[in-house]
């Protein structure tokens, strides 16, 4: 199937490891110019080396979310460099940094990264015949996971905001869609330090999955590829769960 990513302009948050790096292998491999962000020079430096064999122009830069009014900034100088921005994607999460019981952390990265990201990528995508947007969620807002924190909450508040922002968009003709992985195995990530340091509950958590394994980076980052390519240009709204059978509620 052709996806029609080829030539598109692809923004990603933080995507120099994890799950937002295997979707930017895949968007590039697919054609698309992509662009990102990361902290981590040396990162971002093995990224852009791996990402431009694909052929594409690719845009790398370092940065972070500690400072909110200079964000949109840097979205912008990369949807400048990288000559627009059909594709936006605001994956980074302060999961990511550990942190997902500070609930400042996960409400300035999480919910006020996404929104400030719309916001400053709203006139690149509306200049788009392809606008689309994924906000990255997680089953931990789905169903009761662990203990309450702040991760789950906030990340129930993104899939609301992300149906209410593909109403409101809708006619400027760019959609958005929420994908909702389960846990995920990478390494450095968090599951990777569970697995080290707590086996009894990274096989705990393994047994409720029906395939039978915990998920990696590429299991989730081929569906938001798909979800946010013009091959699924008649989906908007939409939360998709992606978590090898962990979670058991009935979807409707």
């Amino acid at each position: 199937m052709d996806l029609g990513l080829k030539g598109l302009k692809v923004i990603l948050t933080g995507g120099s490891r994890g799950t937002g790096r295997a979707a930017l292998e895949i968007f590039a491999a697919e054609g698309a110019d992509v662009g990102f962000f990361s902290r981590n020079q040396r990162q971002i430096d093995e990224a852009v080396e791996s990402l431009s064999r694909h052929g594409g122009k690719v845009v790398g830069r370092q940065g972070d979310l500690s400072d909110l009014d200079a964000y949109p900034s840097l979205l912008k100088g990369i949807a400048d460099e990288l000559g627009g921005c059909d594709i936006f994607i605001p994956s980074a999460s302060a999961s990511g940094s550990k942190l997902a019981q500070d609930w400042s952390a996960c409400f300035n990265m999480d919910v006020l990264g996404t929104v400030r990201g719309c916001e400053a990528m709203e006139p690149y995508l509306e200049k788009s015949k392809h606008g689309s947007v994924i906000v990255l969620a997680s089953t931990a807002a789905t169903e009761t996971f662990f203990a309450p924190q702040a991760f789950n909450a906030v990340k129930a508040t993104l899939i609301t905001y992300s149906k209410q922002l593909g109403q409101a968009w809708g006619a400027k003709g760019i959609r958005v869609n929420t994908v909702s992985p389960g846990p995920v195995w990478f390494e450095g990530g968090n599951w990777d330090d569970i697995k080290r340091d707590m086996p009894e509950l990274y096989k705990a958590t393994q047994d409720q999955m029906v395939i039978g394994r915990f998920g990696v980076a590429e299991d989730v980052a081929k569906t938001i590829v798909f979800l946010a390519s013009p091959a699924s240009g008649w989906t908007t709204g939409t939360n998709v769960i992606v978590d090898g059978g962990y979670t058991k509620r009935v979807q409707f």
